[in-house]
C-alpha cells in the first residue's frame, strides 16, 4: 500500500510537470520504477497503460484551453504510433539486464536535451499568436523517432517533439506543449497494444498502473491551466533533478560504486538543483520587476 501511494504520488508530480512542460510524466515514473527493480519492458509497459488516461485527459484539457494545432497533431501522431507499436514490441523480446543500463543513460540524455532547450536556448520564446509550425515532411520522420524512443525507454515523446517544435522559436510555447500533449495519446494506446500482444496480461503490474492513472488524472487539467501561468525553466529543472537523481543511483547500483561514494553524490545533486531552481526563481522574478518599472516609466 505504500508504494502505490508513492507511485500515485509520483503520477501526480509527473504529469503536473508533463502537461506544463510537454514532457516527463514517463521519464520521471519509469525513473522511478526502475529504482524498484522492476525490468524495462514491464516498467515501460505499466507507464504507458497509466498513461492512457492521463495523456487523453490532459489531450481534452488541452482541446477546451484551445491549445492545440490539429494538423500537427495528426502529423506527429500517426507515425509516431506505428514506432511505438514497433519499438514496444522490440523491447519486450530483449533480456532486461541487457537493456536496462541502456535505458537509464537514455533517460539521463533526455535531462540533458531537455535542460538545453528550456534554459539556455529559450531565453526568448515567442509570445505572438500567428505561431508558425513546420512542414508535414519534417514531422513524420520527427513522429517516428519520437515513437520508437518512447516505447523503449518508457519516456521520450515529449522530450524529443516539445523542445524541436520550440526550437524554431516561431510557435507559442502553449501550442507546441498542448499539440505533443494531445497527440500522446494515440502513442501511448499503440504501445500499450503492442506490450499486451507480446509481454501479456500477466507482466503488467496494473495495481501500479492504477495508482499512476489516478494521480496523473487529477493533476491533467491543473497542468493544462498552468502552462499559461508557470515559468517553463522552473519546470524543466524540477523534472531534470528528479531523473538525474533516479537514473544516476540505478547507473551506480548496476555498476556497484561504492555506498559512500552513493550518499555523497545523492547529496549533492539535491543542494544543486535547490539552489538552481532558487536561482532562476530570483531572476525570473528580477526580469518581471524591470519589465514593470519600465512600463510605469513609459
Amino acid at each position: 500500500m505504500q508504494k502505490l501511494l508513492i507511485f500515485a504520488l509520483a503520477g501526480f508530480v509527473a504529469q503536473l510537470v508533463d502537461g506544463s512542460l510537454g514532457m516527463g510524466f514517463g521519464a520521471s515514473s519509469s525513473s522511478i520504477l526502475l529504482t524498484f527493480g522492476i525490468a524495462p519492458a514491464v516498467v515501460s509497459a505499466t507507464v504507458h497503460f497509466s498513461q492512457i488516461a492521463t495523456t487523453f485527459v490532459s489531450g481534452t484539457a488541452h482541446l477546451k484551453f484551445k491549445n492545440v494545432h490539429y494538423p500537427t497533431m495528426w502529423h506527429l501522431a500517426l507515425p509516431g504510433a506505428i514506432a511505438a507499436f514497433i519499438g514496444a514490441a522490440f523491447l519486450s523480446v530483449i533480456h532486461s539486464d541487457i537493456v536496462r543500463p541502456y535505458i537509464s543513460v537514455f533517460l539521463l540524455s533526455m535531462v540533458v536535451y531537455i535542460l538545453y532547450q528550456f534554459l539556455f536556448k529559450r531565453n526568448h520564446p515567442n509570445t505572438s499568436s500567428n505561431s508558425t509550425f513546420p512542414k508535414r515532411r519534417w514531422m513524420i520522420p520527427q513522429g517516428v523517432i519520437a515513437g520508437f524512443l518512447d516505447a523503449i525507454g518508457g519516456g521520450g515523446w515529449g522530450p524529443v517533439n516539445t523542445p524541436l517544435l520550440l526550437s524554431s522559436k516561431k510557435i507559442e510555447p502553449r501550442y507546441a506543449i498542448g499539440t505533443v500533449s494531445a497527440s500522446e495519446f494515440f502513442v501511448t494506446l499503440s504501445a500499450s497494444v503492442s506490450f499486451i500482444i507480446f509481454l501479456g496480461f500477466g507482466n503488467i503490474h496494473w495495481r501500479t498502473v492504477l495508482a499512476l492513472a489516478l494521480g496523473g488524472i487529477v493533476a491533467a487539467p491543473i497542468a493544462a491551466y498552468l502552462v499559461k501561468i508557470l515559468p517553463v525553466n522552473i519546470l524543466a529543472m524540477a523534472v531534470s533533478g528528479l531523473i538525474i537523481y533516479t537514473n544516476s543511483n540505478a547507473l551506480m547500483h548496476y555498476f556497484e560504486v561504492d555506498t559512500h561514494v552513493v550518499h555523497i553524490f545523492r547529496i549533492g545533486i539535491i543542494v544543486l538543483f535547490i539552489l538552481l531552481i532558487l536561482i532562476i526563481t530570483f531572476k525570473n522574478k528580477k526580469v518581471a520587476f524591470s519589465k514593470r518599472t519600465r512600463s510605469h516609466l513609459n
